[in-house]
């Protein structure tokens, strides 16, 4: 019974900050080129809940320099393999192609990239999804923004631990249609208790962020935080 009480009181809490967010829907993707139809040979999945552990990573990521490269393994350039390498020169020795700094994970997938490079609204896109509450809802709501299956459960996960410790302070902010940024640049509540609490392990698992792909967000940045990469995959 206190179960559904509380959902009732979530979901009538989240109703009130779509209306006075304004409700943004999430459109049908629509991938730039060709991306959306490359396959990967080497996919890096995630099964269960990383958090479930905290909120801090596994110390393994030892190589500060270290790259995700990619290259294609056919002549159509239609399928390719990823792999993590040391840096930038490793990568270029073995014939492979930067597609964002850091290792690789489950989203630096090239149709994972399509939909970062497509969509520039992605914390409003990611929100909406947000509040379909369910498990399937949620995945159901990111697979139709192009997402590959594990980089949407790795959002799915860090969607709900960011419920899990900054619920109040994100229906406060939304409520009060804080922007992302403060005046002085800085971030607002809200997006600061999510890179805090869930950041680090999304950027682990994850692997791609737009920030270490090069590619600028609707969320203000030091520009020195966005790796530079030519994305050409022709």
């Amino acid at each position: 019974m206190y179960k559904i009480i509380f959902a009732c009181v979530v979901s009538a809490l989240v109703a009130a900050a779509l209306i006075a967010y304004g409700g943004r829907d999430v459109p049908a993707a629509h991938f730039p080129g060709r991306l959306a139809e490359t396959s990967i040979v080497n996919p890096i999945t995630i099964e269960e809940d990383p958090y479930r552990n905290g909120t801090d990573p596994p110390g393994d990521h030892t190589m500060k320099s270290a790259v995700c490269g990619f290259r294609f393994a056919d002549v159509s350039r239609k399928r390719y393999s990823i792999r993590t390498f040391r840096d930038e020169a490793d990568a270029a020795r073995s014939g492979y192609a930067v597609t964002h700094r850091g290792y690789c994970g489950t989203c630096s997938t090239l149709k994972d990239l399509a939909v970062y490079l497509e969509r520039r609204d992605m914390t409003y896109a990611v929100r909406s999804c947000s509040f379909r509450m369910t498990r399937c809802g949620i995945l159901s709501c990111l697979g139709s923004m192009g997402f590959t299956g594990p980089c949407a459960l790795t959002w799915y996960y860090n969607i709900r631990n960011t419920a899990r410790h900054c619920l109040g302070t994100c229906l406060l902010s939304w409520m009060k249609r804080e922007p992302l940024n403060r005046a002085d640049g800085s971030l607002n509540d809200c997006i600061r208790c999510d890179e805090d609490r869930s950041g680090p392990i999304f950027k682990y698992y994850a692997g791609r962020t737009r920030r270490n792909s090069g590619i600028k967000s609707e969320i203000g940045r030091d520009p020195k935080e966005i790796y530079r990469v030519i994305h050409d995959y022709r």
